[in-house]
């Protein structure tokens, strides 16, 4: 793969609508709160929307073909997920929660927000793409988020016995699975399984909104980057690593020791390379933990990024040119 053409046409394109979104942010024509409500017609709105559409339009083949997938998103992020919950669990001032937030952040890649946005311009626009973006976009939304809830409603009852209201375990993954982000593929996912014809004639009427997905995600980006404090720690540069190196790292370890589809494969390494997820951030901030830290750690991995998504295309390629562990 021509790295010049990703750094082109997938690196440089984020970084313009991102680097706008920051400006207007510093500039004070947007704020945080306008970035809210940025990132609920993404998650609300234009990504389910996105995913639904490409979805609708594969084949059973293409699904059953997607098992690995599944399997190896599920397993590889999830455990990469718990990694750093544990290790953060380990240092003496943190807290669970301050962990829970960690596994959030580190643990979780912004799939929702950059997914679309990366991965269309290096791999093109198809139900595959989507069937990416939707699984790991299913792993991180409907397991990721309800166990780190889970984990820090725990830490937090302990510390503060009585002052935290007992709700069942399964309350986060309910809460999940309502949220269009989570149900949108879920329910396309059944309906090619089913069989049904998609009318072609319905495609432009999500589009529509569909397309608006990847440049009003990474503009809201830049303005939630405006209006958190950067600070680096050793802490905030530990998470990157996480984030940055581990979980890509993992995910294509899994994919050649279970001889994963080549193209699939690819997706899904930059799939985990990308910046952790912002809705980590907005948990952080409801509950008023790790706030500084996780949003520093957010800050480093976005620029990391830059350098990270390319490098990671390059070692999938030479892996699987090579044959590694095949």
């Amino acid at each position: 793969m021509n790295l010049s053409h990703v750094i082109l046409y997938a690196i440089v394109p984020i970084i313009v609508v991102m680097l706008a979104g920051y400006l207007s942010g510093k500039k004070g024509v947007f704020t945080g709160d306008d970035a809210k409500k940025f990132n609920k017609v993404v998650l609300d709105y234009a990504l389910p929307a996105a995913l639904f559409v490409s979805i609708v339009q594969a084949t059973r083949e293409d699904l059953v073909k997607d098992i690995k997938l599944t399997l190896i998103s599920t397993v590889g992020i999830m455990a990469c997920f718990m990694t750093v919950y544990f290790v953060f669990r380990m240092f003496k001032k943190n807290t669970g929660a301050d962990a829970a937030v960690s596994a959030l952040i580190s643990g979780s890649p912004t799939i929702g927000f950059l997914g679309f946005a990366v991965l269309e311009p290096i791999f093109g626009t198809s139900p595959s793409v989507a069937l990416v973006v939707a699984i790991v976009g299913i792993v991180v939304n409907a397991i990721g988020i309800p166990v780190g809830l889970s984990l820090m409603n725990a830490s937090l009852e302990k510390q503060n016995p009585g002052s935290t209201k007992h709700e069942s375990a399964w309350k986060p993954v309910i809460h999940a699975l309502e949220q269009p982000v989570a149900w949108a593929p879920i329910l396309a996912v059944v309906w090619v399984v089913v069989g049904i014809p998609w009318p072609a004639y319905l495609s432009p009427s999500f589009d529509l909104i569909a397309k608006a997905n990847a440049s009003m995600a990474v503009f809201s980006a830049g303005i939630t980057l405006a209006a958190i404090k950067f600070t680096v720690n050793w802490q905030a540069v530990l998470g990157s690593i996480f984030k940055m190196i581990m979980m890509p790292a993992v995910i294509l370890i899994l994919g050649l020791l279970f001889h994963m589809d080549p193209l699939n494969l690819k997706m899904l390494v930059v799939a985990a390379a990308l910046p952790p997820a912002f809705s980590g951030i907005i948990i952080a901030d409801e509950y008023n933990t790790y706030v500084a830290t996780g949003t520093s750690s957010l800050t480093l991995s976005v620029i990391l990024f830059i350098g990270f998504c390319p490098l990671w295309i390059w070692l999938t390629d030479a892996a699987l040119r090579s044959g590694f562990l095949c």
